[in-house]
């Protein structure tokens, strides 16, 4: 069994340079997650990920249990498998930062062992950035430039091609 560590709000609040009350209000919010252990919340290292992982632009935060096969190991979520490379197991997360999700109009050769075929379902602009949902079964976003836009002329509804390397998928308990 992994032993995940315990950290007190204070010891989390000197890691974040934030004041221990701030940490506090945090846990209160939700935004970090916390044990209760007798009248003491302490915060484990899985939670204090996770907290930093929604924090640094990933949005495509999924569960997943690991299935392995004699080559290959994937995340499945539902009746998706996503490519990923760990010696985990069982029940886990998994993240990809929507920069490292690569959009096609078509399928072509690839060193990225995630293609995944889908629909755009959501398009949101911010200045030079666009973020492209795609429902490959999850929703997955993926961050373009408007230049990307364009030259792929998106629109809602549209069929697309995902696709990001199993490297590229961060994998966690």
């Amino acid at each position: 069994m992994i032993e995940d560590v315990l950290y007190t709000p204070e010891e989390i609040a000197n890691k974040l340079k934030l004041t221990k009350g701030t940490v506090y209000e945090m846990i209160k919010r939700g935004d970090i997650n916390a044990h209760k252990i007798g009248r003491y919340l302490r915060i484990s290292q899985t939670q204090f990920d996770n907290y930093l992982q929604k924090t640094s632009g990933y949005d495509n935060i999924f569960e997943a249990y690991i299935e392995k096969t004699d080559d290959s190991t994937f995340a499945k979520i539902n009746d998706l498998k996503i490519a990923v490379e760990t010696n985990l197991t069982d029940k886990v997360k998994i993240s990809i930062k929507p920069e490292n999700i690569i959009l096609s109009k078509g399928n072509f050769l690839s060193s990225a062992r995630n293609v995944h075929k889908g629909i755009v379902n959501d398009i949101k602009s911010d200045n030079n950035n666009i973020l492209v949902t795609v429902d490959i079964g999850i929703p997955l976003k993926s961050l373009i430039t408007k230049k990307s836009l364009d030259v792929l002329n998106l629109s809602i509804g549209d069929e697309v091609y995902t696709m990001f390397k199993a490297m590229s998928v961060y994998v966690y308990k």
